[in-house]
């Protein structure tokens, strides 16, 4: 990525502070990659209104100098120490710390550390909401890798429908699935694979395991793959050489009211208004207690970010922003569908990653 990118992104988040003796203590990983493009498993960015600094251990130091330019970075020994030279000779006096990542241990062991050092300790959401803003709003470098990553999935995807069939088990499909996302160019899985068969479809979040694909079966794939750090987000349900009348009216009712919230979502729309919409057609259909997710959520360098797309949705949606749109109904001891697509927000509605057909498969 352009270093120019994280200066900017840096820069925006550097405005938020109101004065030279107030800094932000970023803890999240995903965040700290936001920022300077560095991912690991440890380290600490301090960001003033002159300077950004990163912490990180031997173990990380060769790499983080070769990808955070935007930083200096701090190879530390005893990270209390270093942390507190740094903030003594930048003579910060507060500190705003991520709420939504740190654990209050954690927290609490900083606030003894810096708070006898005379430096006050904000837990607040100032720095979770500054970090939220900005990253809800993907720029094209952002949109180009989860198109990649979408891409990735939508090329598995059309290759494991090959070996779907009577006999094979959930669990074939997901490391076949899996393996082909891997040796099709993605760095690792959005999430634990969700590749289920038969009764199981009317959970959600069914975990695949030895069961076998019958005949009738209705197949639910809830797939995505992670691209340079970014996540796709992908459903769709097939059936397995038969679809019974209520199999294919379900699948009417839900496709109806994925497409039907699709039309609706542009810059301006508000979240719960998009949810209605789809919900509204599932309740009409008579289906209201089948349907207990929200309707769709945001996506990027987290599988699940914001905005909710939920009836509390109170995000009014804006250009750049990506959400997902997967209505479903499930019949409990039966069979459940769901579809969906993941977009992005544009001015006049919005531009689907998704090209893979929605009316229903046969196999």
């Amino acid at each position: 990525m352009n270093d120019e990118l994280f200066h900017k992104r840096i820069i925006a988040l550097k405005s938020v502070l109101q004065s030279g003796e107030e800094a932000f203590f970023v803890t999240n990983q995903k965040n700290i990659g936001y920022l300077c493009g560095f991912f690991n498993s440890e380290g600490i960015m301090v960001v003033t209104t002159e300077k950004t600094f990163l912490f990180v251990d031997f173990r990380y130091i060769e790499a983080a100098k070769k990808k955070s330019s935007c930083c200096e970075v701090i190879c530390f020994s005893r990270l209390s120490t270093d942390l507190l030279k740094v903030l003594n000779e930048n003579r910060i006096e507060k500190l705003y710390f991520e709420t939504s990542d740190i654990t209050v241990a954690r927290f609490n062991s900083f606030k003894s550390l810096f708070n006898e050092n005379k430096i006050e300790c904000d837990n607040s959401s100032a720095l979770d909401n500054a970090i939220l803003n900005l990253r809800i709003i993907k720029d094209e470098t952002e949109i180009a890798k989860i198109q990649k990553a979408q891409e990735i999935t939508e090329k598995s995807y059309n290759e494991v429908l090959n070996y779907l069939k009577v006999g094979v088990t959930e669990k074939e499909i997901a490391s076949r699935l899996e393996f082909l996302m891997k040796m099709n160019g993605a760095e690792d899985i959005s999430f634990d694979l969700i590749t289920i068969t038969g009764k199981k479809t009317s959970l959600p979040h069914g975990v695949p395991s030895e069961d076998v694909v019958k005949a009738g079966d209705f197949f639910t794939f809830d797939i995505g793959a992670v691209y340079e750090g970014y996540h796709s987000d992908t459903t769709r349900t097939v059936a397995v050489e038969f679809a019974t009348d209520e199999m294919q009216e379900i699948y009417g009712i839900v496709l109806k009211a994925q497409l039907s919230a699709l039309k609706k979502i542009r810059s301006g729309a508000l979240c719960s208004e998009i949810d209605k919409t789809a919900r509204d057609i599932i309740d009409n259909a008579g289906y209201s207690k089948y349907f207990g997710h929200s309707t769709g959520h945001g996506v990027g360098i987290d599988i699940h970010e914001a905005p909710n797309v939920s009836p509390n949705g109170n995000t009014k949606l804006k250009s750049g922003m990506i959400i997902t749109d997967e209505p479903g109904i499930y019949l409990p001891e039966k069979f459940g569908v769901r579809i969906e697509d993941m977009v992005c927000v544009t001015e006049n509605g919005c531009k689907n990653f998704v090209s893979l057909p929605k009316e229903l498969i046969i196999l």
